[in-house]
């Protein structure tokens, strides 16, 4: 597996831990969903993440850096997580599995893990930013706000992307 660790300026996003009066450890827990490529696939992916969170009593602090963290997991496990077509196939889209994509997270302590699955062959690229791009800053919010994060290599049953969000402190 290969790990991307985000850099310093992680640190200075969310400088003290998590410190909400509601927050008490709850029991380690996983919960995982499948994704169809509606075009309500990442709001239904914010609210099972956000209610899960809530049901495990994560800091709102961090279950809303989740949050935001999934919705652009699942975005680019959309956009870019589908097989391409065959050899001669061309325009022709590859077959459709059961669900194009899974969502996975679990809490061990004061960690959280998400991780999001999908069939695309293609590793995931932190693109260059540009003020002026109306997309591809996706995988840098993951990188700010994750405390590592990275994906399995692809193979033929498609790749994971994960990352890593933890109280601080």
């Amino acid at each position: 597996m290969t790990t991307h660790p985000a850099e310093s300026v992680h640190d200075a996003l969310r400088e003290e831990p998590c410190e909400d009066v509601g927050w008490l450890p709850a029991p380690d827990g996983f919960a995982a969903c499948a994704l169809s490529g509606s075009a309500r696939t990442v709001p239904e992916a914010r609210r099972f993440t956000r209610a899960t969170l809530e049901g495990w009593r994560v800091c709102a602090g961090l279950a809303d850096d989740t949050v935001l963290v999934v919705s652009e997991l699942v975005s680019n496990a959309l956009r870019h997580g589908f097989p391409p077509a065959g050899p001669g196939d061309e325009g022709t889209p590859a077959p459709v599995p059961f669900c194009n994509a899974w969502l996975a997270l679990t809490r061990q302590e004061t960690t959280v893990l998400c991780a999001v699955s999908d069939a695309g062959p293609g590793a995931p690229v932190i693109r260059p930013q540009s003020v002026l791009a109306e997309s591809g800053r996706g995988l840098h919010i993951v990188d700010l706000l994750s405390d590592s994060w990275g994906w399995t290599p692809p193979d033929r049953s498609g790749k994971t992307v994960w990352a890593s969000m933890s109280m601080g402190g």
